[in-house]
């Protein structure tokens, strides 16, 4: 049909014959034939012997022949082997042509060594100009036959043909049958049915019936220019090509030419679907054609993983029609066409940035698949960073970008603060963050688990480095007058230091004074390049990680002090003290597990910690015994309450016994 239309260009009178253009399908289950039609251009008898020949003299050994002798894969389409796929689920195929310079012909074979061509004038079915293919199906294959099946095939592959494809479709309408009789009686009778039609009920009859029903309904916008076509039209071609019941909430319509020529039209849906991560999940959701007829629809070159909630088509003018799959693996014009695409929808991400209301919604979707490009597209990373939000110190109830955070940022300041934790709730009141707010520094609250992958490849936003609050290398400004004081404090504080690592041990690599805790007596940090806290505990929950990995990745870590809280102060003057008080051991066992919490960690043994907690009770209701030796008769016990209750009357907090050596709590530990 498009060589007919073609030569009608230069010769109008070709399409005087047949001047629509159109392809039928016509289903025949009493005779089990599948006949394609259509009013193209025909072949004449030397052009049936030539094209629709033996292997002699059909285009598959032309083609052999020519691979042989260097010739392109592309040339494929070029030689008519596709004509040979109907021998699939066809024992024997019937070819009739007419052309405009010839009579009307019959071919013939059953796949074997012979065909056979005749002249057709005796055929009831007189051609005016085209080509009817007669598929006599095998006894396995005849589920081709059924409408289902046929619909399904036009729509995915051939939806958008430019010519109309009509199937010849059976139809029941129901019929009074008081009708029907009407029609067999006489007459005489005619008097005798119209009295009898009260006195009976009506009943229906089921009456078949064919009729052609278009199939291609839905045209291929993406040809016409952007400006010519609707909304409504867009909105209508994204329903039919995703099924989705929602209009879409975002769409780009582009073409590109140059050194290869293809368009396109890309959809943002406004949820996402609910197994957008699953892993075996389609790894794209966009349609390749070749030319408006389909090829593929998972094609894991044409799009990136990270954007397969982006739905859409791409026609190409550059690839081969009969393009397999395995050629389009090592093709070159798929990586300029995916380069193309991923540049087309992050400008229409930006597009839909510039209204808050719909990046809202937007972000509440896809924000996970924009973390995950951060990681993986090192190309497009500083693009895909400005489309990043988040909750911080300063933004309240909305989430800010990290070009609005720059644009907050201090003269004075080098560094973008963040945070991870695994709520917002969590981070807000997290320690971490005191000498940070009190400076009055912005930091940002990332909360969600693919954070922690995105933020490690990301590291710099505008020139700013990006610093975690909860790892060492956080450098505040500190005055001459503060730093002055922190040397003094360093001096004081030396002894506590290493013995607070003695006790410890490889629970931790180093003590050290903190400028980053205003408010709370110690944090734990970890190093720089390690794990967070945060990160531990995602790996942690990894349901089939390997321990073994662990043990190297779990980052060492350093016990910070707040030299000004007061627990601090007094466990200083107590150790100065007496280097050996046994108490000293005890507390700092119990600041170090209640940091581990404060600092976002998992404690080792929970229980240990929660007898430290029951003894601290137990001391504050002044119960100094073991409770069985409390309890070892009743009177007794009554009879020793009021006792010591006075004798704790009498007593301050600072005057408590000493714990002995024998100590619960050195018990516990």
């Amino acid at each position: 049909m498009d060589k007919i239309r073609y030569q009608s260009l230069t010769d109008p009178k070709v399409l005087e014959s047949d001047k629509e253009l159109r392809i039928d399908i016509i289903p025949n289950a009493a005779e089990k034939t599948l006949t394609i039609a259509d009013t193209g251009i025909g072949m004449t008898k030397a052009d049936m012997i030539n094209n629709l020949g033996t292997i002699a003299k059909s285009g598959t050994k032309a083609f052999m022949e020519a691979i042989s002798a260097g010739a392109d894969l592309s040339m494929i389409g070029q030689f008519g082997v596709g004509f040979y796929s109907g021998y699939l689920v066809a024992e024997k195929v019937t070819v009739i042509s007419k052309h405009n310079d010839d009579q009307q012909y019959r071919w013939e074979s059953e796949a074997g060594a012979s065909f056979t061509v005749t002249e057709d004038s005796k055929n009831p079915v007189q051609l005016k100009r085209g080509t009817r293919i007669v598929l006599h199906l095998k006894k396995d294959q005849t589920d081709f036959l059924e409408e289902k099946r046929l619909k399904d095939l036009v729509k995915k592959h051939s939806e958008f043909i430019g010519f109309p494809i009509s199937l010849w479709v059976e139809k029941e309408k129901e019929e009074d049958d008081d009708e029907a009789d009407a029609k067999k009686t006489d007459d005489k009778d005619k008097v005798k049915v119209e009295d009898a039609k009260d006195d009976k009920p009506k009943t229906k009859k089921k009456v078949k019936s064919n009729e052609w029903e278009l199939l291609n309904k839905q045209k291929p916008i993406w040809t016409r220019k952007p400006e010519e076509v609707p909304k409504e039209e867009y909105a209508s071609f994204y329903k039919s090509l995703t099924n989705d019941w929602e209009d879409h909430l975002a769409y780009k319509h582009f073409k590109v030419e140059g050194q290869l020529e293809f368009k396109s039209i890309l959809y943002v849906p406004k949820r996402a679907p609910f197994d957008m991560f699953e892993p075996k999940k389609k790894n794209n959701n966009i349609k390749l054609y070749v030319r408006r007829v389909f090829i593929m629809d998972d094609c894991k070159d044409l799009c990136p993983e990270y954007l397969s909630f982006v739905k859409g088509i791409v026609d190409s003018e550059d690839l081969p029609l009969n393009i397999s799959r395995e050629m389009l693996q090592q093709n070159k014009i798929l990586r300029v066409i995916q380069k193309n695409i991923v540049k087309h929808a992050l400008a229409m991400f930006a597009e839909i940035a510039e209204n808050k209301e719909d990046y809202k919604k937007f972000y509440e979707s896809f924000g996970k698949n924009i973390k995950l490009g951060v990681h993986e597209d090192s190309t497009n990373r500083a693009k895909l960073a400005e489309l990043l939000r988040y909750y911080s110190t300063k933004s309240g109830a909305e989430m800010t970008s990290l070009k609005e955070y720059v644009s907050r940022m201090k003269p004075e300041q080098k560094s973008i603060y963040y945070i991870t934790g695994e709520a917002k709730e969590t981070v807000e009141n997290s320690p971490f963050l005191e000498g940070l707010k009190k400076r009055g520094l912005e930091v940002l609250y990332l909360t969600d688990p693919i954070d922690e992958y995105a933020i490690q490849q990301l590291k710099d936003f505008e020139d700013k480095k990006l610093v975690c609050a909860t790892k060492e290398g956080l450098e505040l400004d500190l005055t001459e007058d503060e730093k002055k004081k922190k040397e003094e404090e360093k001096a004081s504080f030396e002894g506590l230091c290493k013995k607070i690592k003695e006790i410890l041990g490889d629970k931790i690599e180093k003590v050290m004074l903190s400028d980053r805790v205003v408010a709370s007596p110690c944090v734990l940090v970890t190093a720089e390049f390690g794990w967070s806290a945060n990160m531990e505990r995602i790996m942690k929950a990894q349901a089939l990680r390997d321990n073994s990995m662990t043990s190297f990745m779990v980052s060492k870590k350093t016990l910070e002090l707040n030299p000004k809280h007061s627990i601090i102060v007094e466990l200083r003057k107590k150790f100065d003290a007496d280097a050996n008080d046994k108490t000293v051991k005890d507390l700092i066992w119990l600041l170090y597990e209640t940091s581990l919490l404060t600092s976002g960690f998992s404690l080792d043994q929970p229980t240990v910690f929660a007898g430290r907690i029951h003894k601290l009770i137990k001391l504050g209701l002044s119960i100094y015994d073991d409770e069985p030796a409390a309890a070892a008769s009743t009177d007794a016990k009554e009879a020793a309450k009021p006792a010591a209750a006075g004798a704790a009357a009498d007593k301050k907090p600072d005057d408590l016994p000493p714990l002995e050596d024998a100590t619960v709590m050195e018990e516990v530990d």
